[in-house]
Parts: structure tokens; sequence; C-alpha cells
């Protein structure tokens, strides 16, 4: 079996904890800033997990992290 290559453009996105779920950035901060509110900017910062639904996918696309 040949090596699976891994997409680049999620490794960059994508980090792994130590207990093995994937953490990502939080969408919804790049413009427009002055219509949401101070507590909504600040949730914002803090990293998210990727939700279960999807965790399949992803290590399908992240094959050695």
């Amino acid at each position: 079996m040949p090596k699976i290559k891994t997409k680049r453009a999620a490794a960059k996105r994508f980090k792994v904890t130590g207990t093995g779920k994937l953490k990502r950035n939080k969408a919804y901060r790049r413009h427009i800033l002055t219509k949401k509110s101070t507590k909504l900017k600040r949730s914002l910062r803090k990293p998210g997990m990727v939700d279960s639904t999807n965790v399949k996918t992803m290590k399908k696309i992240l094959p050695y992290v």
C-alpha cells in the first residue's frame, strides 16, 4: 500500500490534543466585528473542538496526526 497524503490545508487548521480530540479555531472573527458584542468576540478567541460527527472524516484527511 502506498502512503496516504495529508491534506495540507487541514493540517494547518487542526491540532490534536493530548486525549486525541481535534482542536480548531472558531469562525466569525475576521471582519464586521463592530456589530458583534464584546462577550461574543471574547468567546470566539477560545479554541473549539471538532464535532464527533465529523471526526471520522477528519481522521481520513489527517492520517498521521
